[in-house]
């Protein structure tokens, strides 16, 4: 497939839900994405949708050469019900020379397997959506967090109550909590390293950087 103003390509084997939604929003977001599954009818629903879709046997090395798979930048196995076929396709797919392979797997042992043989990441959903609302629920100030290694975070937060009226230096983030104010969204505007003197408002939403523990802290502040 033609590269797309230079941006990486993805192909995403497994058409279902979790597979179905990263392939389309990929695509929504101006990524060449090509689909495979095994399953016709999937590959048809989605064909108007993505790229490029394809119907094949992902555990088939032939099959993976014949449609370029290490021409891509990332291919993500999103196979979730046949773990046998999900290690297959990661080593053909890891064998033909991808460089960057991302896997789905269901169970903390089917991660350390495909690992082993090879994968460059490996996501759990459920557990990790299992996660995100239980930090949702202890910490109800948190909105978004992508994790920076095992301990530290980029956190977007709800502007704690006791924070309004107040400016960032008189909040002394960094001093006191161990976190740096990365931007502040307020409504559809967005201040990136806010000054010292900006004042923060009722609605703010800030995107902050640090250690989980002191990030979370900040979230439970009234």
């Amino acid at each position: 497939m033609p590269r797309l103003n230079g941006k990486p390509e993805f192909a995403v084997i497994g058409l279902g839900r979790f597979g179905s939604s990263l392939a389309l929003t990929l695509a929504e977001r101006g990524f060449s994405v090509l689909g495979i599954d095994r399953d016709r009818a999937i590959v048809q629903s989605l064909a108007d949708r993505l790229t490029q879709t394809v119907a094949l046997d992902s555990t088939d090395e032939h099959a993976l050469r014949a449609v370029d798979i290490p021409s891509f930048d990332t291919v993500v196995i999103a196979i979730g019900s046949n773990f046998e076929a999900n290690l297959l396709t990661t080593v053909a797919v890891k064998s033909l020379g991808v460089p960057h392979v991302i896997c789905k797997a269901t169970t903390d042992r089917q991660r350390t397997i495909l690992l082993r043989v090879g994968a460059d990441r490996v996501i759990l959903p459920e557990h990790e959506a299992g996660c995100r609302l239980a930090q949702e629920l202890a910490a109800p100030g948190m909105v978004d967090q992508i994790a920076l290694g095992v301990e530290h975070s980029i956190t977007e937060l709800r502007v704690p109550p006791s924070f309004v009226g107040h400016t960032l230096r008189e909040c002394d983030l960094r001093r006191r909590y161990g976190v740096t104010v990365l931007a502040v969204k307020r409504g559809e505007h967005l201040t990136v390293f806010p000054a010292p003197d900006f004042t923060f408002a009722q609605g703010d939403l800030l995107a902050v950087i640090g250690e989980n523990q002191s990030v979370a802290r900040i979230a439970e502040l009234k």
